[in-house]
């Protein structure tokens, strides 16, 4: 039975559940010492080897939380995989007052968590997408908080019609006015694959040059910018670009399809774009230009 409860909970289960198996205070202490449990907080114990499922740590804090417990922030960003690695402490919500501190996690309290805010996924309770990102709002810097929204809208976690309504819905709330600044950016909140891309994505929105599509799909290739009228792409290169042959070659191939197909393919380097952003802002308003000016 503690196996099978086990296996539903990502392999953690509490002292709670084992007494309620029938598994008694002595027995969960010999079970400890011969290695079968394994402590992780106080009262809460991985089954068998030291081996963790994917979200153990996650199921974990909860159990360690109690109940009315749901991952929240940027925990709950990274188990509903919207870009997010997994943070270096577990981050809890919960309703009320919590007075206990558990190793490793980060305790939010809120008075204003509704159940229309929690959903389950991989058998873990946490908040739900419009929530965390609600969340996200009050502790990210605008442009880490705009990379989150086009990450959920990339991967449909979120619509932006939903969101909209749900920012509307929560005027007061702390960091609200950041989120709807991001709704409000020029062609919406942009997923980005990398720091030079958002960089150069703000550079773009300062620069009043019309907004282009951003990790778009045109064909078999996902683009970092197309200006889809003037048939513009532009691509931002690291350094496995210069470093790597193979890398090399395939670009080359697809800058020759996609020119084939009728785009002007623009590269730019992640130091270009870091040091010198106004020059690469000027050569893609030339190439606009000329673009629209026939």
């Amino acid at each position: 039975m503690v196996a099978k409860l086990a296996e539903g909970q990502q392999g953690v289960v509490s002292h709670g559940q084992l007494v309620g198996l029938g598994v008694g205070a002595s027995a969960i202490q010999r079970r400890v010492r011969a290695g079968r449990l394994h402590r992780v907080h106080l009262g809460v114990y991985l089954v068998g080897h030291l081996a963790r499922a994917p979200h153990a740590t996650e199921m974990a804090a909860l159990l360690a939380c109690g109940e009315a417990a749901v991952l929240s922030h940027r925990s709950a960003a990274f188990v509903w995989s919207a870009g997010a690695s997994r943070p270096p402490q577990v981050h809890v919500t919960v309703g009320g007052d919590w007075s206990a501190r558990r190793p490793g996690v980060v305790v939010h309290r809120s008075e204003r968590l509704e159940q229309t805010d929690v959903e389950e996924r991989h058998g873990l309770k946490l908040t739900s997408a419009e929530r965390t990102i609600l969340d996200l709002a009050a502790v990210l810097s605008p442009a880490v908080l705009e990379w989150f929204i086009g990450q959920a809208f990339a991967r449909r976690l979120v619509s932006p019609a939903a969101l909209a309504a749900r920012a509307e819905a929560s005027l007061g709330w702390r960091g609200i006015r950041k989120l709807r600044a991001a709704l409000d950016l020029s062609g919406g909140p942009s997923y980005t694959r990398s720091p030079s891309e958002r960089t150069l994505r703000g550079a773009l929105r300062r620069s009043e040059l019309p907004a282009p599509e951003v990790n778009v799909i045109a064909g078999r290739y996902e683009l970092d910018f197309l200006w889809r009228a003037e048939r513009l792409v532009v691509e931002v290169d690291g350094y496995t670009y210069h470093s790597d042959p193979v890398a090399f070659e395939r670009d080359r191939l697809r800058d020759a399809e996609l020119q084939a197909s009728g785009y002007r393919v623009m590269r730019v380097t992640r130091r270009q774009v870091r040091d010198t952003p106004e020059a690469v802002i000027a050569r893609i308003r030339r190439a606009l230009g000329t673009s629209s000016g026939g």
